[in-house]
């Protein structure tokens, strides 16, 4: 090739990415867009939204008849954050409300208070220190604050649906102010993390998930929609509670339940048909049977399921690289799983297709995939001879001659099993505390590989089948451990760490959520949540998985979900289910390379960043 030849492609392609540059960076950084608004004064101050408080400028206090109304001194984001922060030490204490109240519910209603007047604040703050904050707006603090919901009830936020509303709710859709909902995360309230029937205090877990889709992933706070189905309770105290604010009856069950979920779903894509729906703590009888019906219809997944799933498949192989073998070795690992709930069989199956995939994605393949697993739910080890077994766990049943042979039985004890399979993995998802007992840990000292894995990833923290301190004072140091809530570390002595890695969902959802919203695909495939659970295990570099860290910091979350984010839309290219986004049509998305696409989901995020506002008479 001749130097002018050179010279003319490198010319075209400098152009090429300039435009690139240029188009993505003017149509996709809504945060440093002008806002028109149709208020002024006092009315900006009381909505969350626009309200900047003491960041209001001058001519900006001139233009929207501000001035006056604030004190004289206008203060940086970062004087802003570094004054709430200095509050919330000092009030932590003045906000509880007795013995009952515990710290982190305090720093909740601290920061719900923040939500409530100062919208993009919150969200400075929430990035800014997510780390700490993660676990007061999610899990563990969201489980307390879900059981307190009617008590800390001030403000609605979200919308809410019951069975009373059954034909109303095509036109109660267009009650909530947006056009535009880019995300949705529902709940029935049927099962709050390992809690329980909560009814409609449920409403919590989505408006927490929803925080950090906006903090993780940068969808934009006036596009999510926080909603609760109320179809009753069968929890009795909720019933007899005076106070309670849902429907006191019975929860609808059977055609009833499920005509009112059709309802709801058509009615939201009718208005939004590009929304994405992530059902939330849905409870093990209909969590599979919804995912089933609607995941080839609509744009939805469910987190407890496919996002639990996704986490457990990522540590799983972190498990396998902390070994110092490759990921491709995943097959040959022995996994005892104690639960047979929604999140237990997602995992199961999630982790079987994974097997399979490595060893041929044949029918032989799934076959020898099954075989490694041991499931143990409340009735012992689940085999062919269990009596009305489930579905979705006919596939993990053991055969009664391979079982025989190993000194097994249907019913067996975890302990039993424990003892017997000598595992590499013993995998908790069974929403019982403290189901590892001594006697099971010890029993886990008998394991054929050389570090085994404990993955306690029942939520909350109550929840959790052992603690870290259990796992490595009893089983031993070179151990993995996981869990579903945050721990601390555990000191070993000689100056050794024991890591407790939290196998948090926030890893993937938000990822997976952006991804689809940014690839237009019209739905979540399989193979857009395993590039999703991939792209996660591949973060951890080989010195960090072979110390035992196989997540990485919650405080890296936003490039991980960028990461997350670049996988499924390159998944959903591949699998031709892109339709493309706004201006990016599937054919541009087509021609960007890893780094351009990485810059395409960078530029999507938005950023707490406040917009400049104009008055506009109505």
């Amino acid at each position: 090739m001749s130097n002018f030849s050179r010279q003319i492609r490198f010319t075209s392609s400098m152009i090429r990415g300039l435009q690139y540059r240029i188009s993505r960076s003017f149509t996709t950084i809504e945060g440093h867009r002008p806002t028109i608004i149709h208020k002024q004064g006092l009315d900006i101050l009381h909505d969350p939204w626009f309200n900047k408080g003491t960041a209001f400028s001058m001519t900006e206090r001139d233009r929207l008849e501000l001035r006056g109304l604030l004190p004289p001194n206008v203060m940086s984001n970062e004087q802003q954050i570094e004054r709430f922060m200095a509050d919330l030490k000092r009030l932590e204490l003045n906000a509880r409300d007795g013995p009952s109240d515990t710290n982190s519910l305090a720093k909740w209603r601290i920061l719900n208070r923040l939500h409530d007047r100062n919208e993009t604040m919150y969200y400075k703050v929430l990035i800014a220190k997510i780390e700490e904050y993660a676990p007061v707006v999610y899990t563990p603090t969201v489980g307390l604050v879900c059981q307190k919901y009617s008590g800390l009830f001030r403000r609605p936020r979200g919308m809410y649906f019951s069975a009373a509303d059954r034909g109303e709710m095509m036109s109660m859709v267009y009650n909530w102010p947006a056009d535009q909902v880019d995300m949705i995360v529902v709940t029935d309230g049927s099962r709050i993390l390992g809690l329980g029937d909560l009814g409609i205090q449920g409403i919590g877990i989505s408006i927490g998930k929803l925080d950090l889709y906006v903090a993780a992933a940068g969808i934009n706070p006036q596009r999510v929609l926080p909603i609760m189905i109320d179809v009753g309770t069968n929890n009795e105290a909720l019933l007899k509670d005076p106070l309670y604010l849902g429907l006191q009856q019975h929860r609808l069950d059977g055609e009833e339940y499920i005509a009112v979920i059709d309802e709801f779903m058509e009615a939201v894509f009718t208005r939004w048909p590009h929304v994405i729906v992530q059902f939330e703590d849905f409870q093990s009888k209909w969590a599979f049977k919804l995912l089933q019906r609607y995941r080839n219809s609509y744009r939805m997944f469910n987190d407890d399921v496919q996002g639990t799933a996704g986490v457990a498949i990522a540590g799983l192989l972190g498990a396998v690289r902390a070994q110092g073998k490759p990921m491709i070795d995943f097959p040959k690992q022995k996994i005892v799983v104690a639960g047979a709930g929604s999140a237990g069989i997602g995992v199961l199956n999630a982790a079987r297709k994974t097997m399979a995939r490595m060893l041929g994605n044949n029918e032989l393949a799934f076959e020898s995939a099954g075989s490694q697993f041991w499931v143990v739910d409340a009735n012992g080890l689940i085999t062919e001879e269990r009596e009305n077994i489930d579905d979705d766990a006919k596939p993990f049943a053991r055969k009664t001659k391979e079982i025989g042979r190993q000194g097994l039985r249907e019913g067996a004890s975890l302990v039993e099993v424990v003892r017997e399979v000598k595992p590499d993995v013993l995998l908790g998802l069974s929403a019982v505390g403290g189901l590892f007992s001594k006697e099971v840990l010890e029993a886990l000292r008998g394991s054929t590989s050389t570090r085994p894995a404990i993955f306690a990833m029942s939520n909350p923290t109550t929840s959790a089948e052992c603690t870290p301190e259990e796992a490595f004072s009893i089983v031993g140091d070179n151990i993995i451990f996981a869990s579903g809530s945050p721990f601390s570390d555990v000191k070993l002595g000689n100056g050794h760490i024991g890591h407790c890695n939290q196998g948090n969902n926030m890893y993937l959802f938000p990822g997976i959520g952006l991804g689809t919203l940014l690839s237009g695909s019209r739905v979540v495939s399989d193979g857009m949540l395993q590039a999703a659970a991939e792209c996660l295990a591949a973060y951890m570099t080989e010195e960090e998985v072979l110390k035992g860290i196989i997540y990485p910091s919650i405080s890296s979350i936003r490039d991980i979900t960028k990461q997350v984010a670049a996988a499924v839309i390159t998944e959903a290219i591949e699998e031709d289910l892109a339709e493309g986004y706004r201006e990016m049509d599937v054919r541009e998305l087509r021609k960007l390379n890893k780094d351009e696409l990485l810059c395409y989901v960078e530029n999507s995020m938005w950023n707490p960043d406040y917009p400049t506002l104009i008055y506009k008479k109505d």
